[in-house]
């Protein structure tokens, strides 16, 4: 069975990776999402560095690494050139506010049926107004009470003229 890079990837999402750019600045982050494009999500990212000065003579070159917390990024898949993973998932430190799985159905208030106390009128939800707004509801023709004339309706013959 052959699998895709998408699959491969797939198993280290959540895990702290080393990403290197092709301007050879190094990203380390919690990784979070890719597509097809290879463009990376990563939180909790830091930026590496190399910077390279040179001192008083040409041949000397000091190097010093730079580092700054970006966060959350988005990385464009043209620019990664390897990625390697630093270690597991880091454990959670505060527990998920809903459990993962499908979520609660709650109706919005629009066609959900209204029940109200016996004997009082029901009004229309706030915005939506007592009266048909025009293009919606009774099309013309149909007189109202939501039923065609007799002998308009589907499959009957057109009425003689």
């Amino acid at each position: 069975m052959t699998s895709g890079k998408g699959s491969k990837l797939l198993r280290y999402v959540e895990h702290r990776i080393r990403v290197t750019l092709t301007d050879s600045r190094t990203m380390v982050g919690t990784f979070l999402a890719f597509d097809k494009h290879l463009n990376l999500v990563l939180c909790d990212t830091e930026e590496f560095r190399t910077l390279r000065s040179k001192g008083d003579r040409s041949a000397v070159v000091e190097e010093r690494q730079e580092k700054r917390s970006l966060g959350l990024i988005i990385l464009r898949g043209e620019t990664v050139v390897s990625i390697a993973v630093e270690g597991p998932p880091p454990p959670e430190k505060r527990p998920r506010l809903t459990p993962g799985g499908p979520g609660v159905v709650k109706s919005a208030g629009r066609g959900a049926v209204m029940l109200g106390v016996p004997g009082q009128q029901q009004l229309p939800p706030m915005g939506l107004g007592s009266a048909p707004v025009h293009g919606v509801g009774v099309a013309v023709g149909m007189m109202g009470r939501g039923m065609p004339p007799p002998g308009m309706g589907r499959g009957m013959p057109p009425p003689p003229m």
